[in-house]
């Protein structure tokens, strides 16, 4: 027969989620390749879905050809799911569990699941899973309105404007979560160690021993692209951008229950 004290241990031994999110085109799959290559974590490999997206992978959350559309789901009102949605329950955190379980090692400490929809996904994914932390990669919406422009015939300027609204909505969701990282993909391409030691900090894991994949910045290719006009220029202010794929410096986010985990991601 289980004792409680081996039930509290077992509990202290399940591995905990690091989900990751942002619009198409941001820096989620790398981002998400660094934090998986941290030891203790891991990610989804060699899954026959695209970008190893957990989202894929499972049953619980219905996930459609209609839903998760680039510069569409992040404004619609439906892929908003919080607290108050209908699959927060505890079948929905088991399914979740068990059709995912195949597709991570054995042993993890965290479990690396990157899915561009955990952007709009956030506050029902932390009902489910209590100590779960997030992670939010933002990208210059000039190079992302730029980089989807050929899977939408919508023009780049309402791209842009999606780009905007999105992230409204975060940061109307971000005083809701426990524990949650933003980062800029510039600031990732441009100093990748310093990215993965504040993720590192972040997850309390050492950044030691981690490997060193290649990172270059992808912005260079979208030089000249259309820029954003003088309103939407403002509201990306918010976030450090400027036209012309310009970033400024940018405090950054990071919120956590702990104050010497706060403390080691800002020394980062």
């Amino acid at each position: 027969m289980r004792t409680e004290d081996a039930d509290r241990g077992a509990g202290r031994d399940r591995p905990r989620y690091l989900f990751i999110g942002g619009l198409h085109r941001s820096g989620t799959s790398l981002t998400a390749r660094l934090a998986a290559e941290l030891p203790g974590a891991g990610g989804i490999t060699g899954a026959p879905v695209p970008e190893n997206e957990g989202v894929y992978l499972q049953g619980a959350i219905p996930h459609t050809a209609l839903l998760g559309r680039p510069m569409q789901f992040a404004t619609d009102p439906a892929e908003h799911l919080t607290e108050a949605h209908p699959l927060n329950t505890l079948e929905t955190k088991l399914r979740l569990e068990r059709d995912w379980a195949p597709w991570f090692e054995d042993g993890l400490r965290w479990r690396v699941e990157k899915s561009p929809v955990n952007l709009t996904r956030t506050r029902l994914l932390q009902q489910l899973f209590p100590l779960s932390q997030f992670l939010i990669v933002l990208r210059h919406p000039e190079a992302v309105a730029a980089s989807v422009a050929g899977w939408t015939p919508r023009p780049r300027p309402d791209l842009i404007d999606h780009w905007i609204a999105a992230h409204e909505r975060l940061k109307a969701d971000l005083p809701y979560l426990h524990a949650c990282l933003v980062l800029r993909y510039e600031d990732i391409t441009a100093d990748p160690g310093r990215a993965r030691a504040r993720i590192a900090a972040f997850l309390s894991l050492d950044a030691d021993g981690a490997g060193g994949e290649p990172v270059t910045d992808g912005n260079a290719q979208y030089a000249g692209t259309d820029p954003m006009s003088p309103a939407q220029a403002s509201a990306a202010a918010d976030w450090g951008y400027a036209p012309g794929l310009r970033c400024a410096p940018w405090p950054g986010h990071v919120r956590h229950p702990l104050r010497a985990v706060l403390q080691a991601v800002e020394r980062a």
